[in-house]
């Protein structure tokens, strides 16, 4: 399964930023219909998203379609889901009910369009106070297992701005009032089994030193991957949450050692002055996969 850390905005109706989004080294490119795009234009950005989602490109195309109580989502749907697209990106997402919902409709979109049913992802964002509250029972929705061992929801997403102005929070540069909100997305997801989680977007552009600061809490926190609004963060954000070399380095010395002393029948020892066991050892072969992960997507980045 493909590892992933940086997805990059692009609004769904200019086609200069969507060519230049897919040219940049993000792991996957959103072609928004939701916040950035205008009622009016709504659908013709939809045909738009569908026509570029039909172009050969870089990396994996999602598309943030409405939200489910709007009048817009189903349309959206209807509009994106081909061979082309990866996943979907669901914003305000409350209840496990608006997942089955759309899982149901994805479904038959699959089907009737020649897909491979399930092969699509579905990323949940949790970004209003109702969601956050029932973020539990969101994640249930991930219970079925209709498509033949392949899941829909992968992961959830964190939309710190939307849940900040609904709850009436002012965060500071270092967000210290949104780090309960985070640990409960991070909680909720790992407890269901998902992937760890995507973390918000980065809106103060100016601030580089403020959002490397972001980018290591982030990742010290359980995030997998972050939502990226401008293609100048991609880097920042793919190296913050990729292991470092010495990392690396460390995980293979912690394997090498912990598999030699498995043999012989020991399952606690020392590496580096470190204590390490079971738990300790299966961080260190998480850390290697995720390093050979983001080796073969640079081979293959599509």
């Amino acid at each position: 399964m493909p590892l992933y850390r940086s997805f990059l905005f692009a609004p769904g109706n200019h086609s200069r930023r969507v060519e230049k989004a897919f040219t940049v080294d993000a792991d996957a490119v959103i072609l928004d219909l939701e916040d950035a795009v205008a009622t009016a234009e709504k659908p013709a950005a939809r045909e738009a998203v569908a026509a570029a989602f039909a172009q050969p490109r870089r990396c994996r195309g999602y598309a943030r379609v409405n939200a489910p109580s709007t009048p817009y989502c189903y349309a959206d749907l209807v509009a994106v889901i081909g061979p082309g697209i990866a996943g979907v990106v669901l914003p305000k997402v409350e209840s496990a009910a608006d997942l089955h919902a759309i899982d149901w409709l994805i479904t038959n979109l699959e089907r009737e369009r020649g897909v491979a049913v399930g092969s699509i992802d579905l990323i949940p964002i949790i970004e209003t106070a109702v969601g956050m509250q029932r973020i539990d029972r969101v994640v249930q929705a991930r219970g079925l297992r209709p498509y033949e061992g392949r899941w829909r929801v992968r992961r959830l997403a964190f939309g710190a701005a939307d849940y900040a102005a609904e709850v009436g929070l002012a965060p500071g540069l270092d967000e210290p009032e949104l780090t309960d909100a985070r640990a409960r997305v991070v909680l909720a997801s790992r407890a269901a089994g998902l992937d760890g989680p995507l973390d918000s977007p980065w809106f103060h552009l100016r601030e580089s030193e403020a959002f490397a600061r972001a980018l290591e809490r982030s990742r010290r926190g359980g995030f997998q991957g972050r939502l990226c609004i401008h293609p100048d963060q991609v880097p920042a954000v793919n190296a913050a949450y990729a292991p470092s070399k010495e990392e690396v380095e460390r995980a293979a010395r912690i394997v090498a050692a912990f598999d030699a002393a498995e043999a012989s029948g020991a399952a606690a020892i020392q590496v580096d002055g470190q204590m390490v066991d079971y738990p300790v050892a299966h961080h260190a072969r998480a850390v290697l996969e995720a390093a050979r992960e983001i080796d073969a997507q640079r081979v293959n980045p599509a």
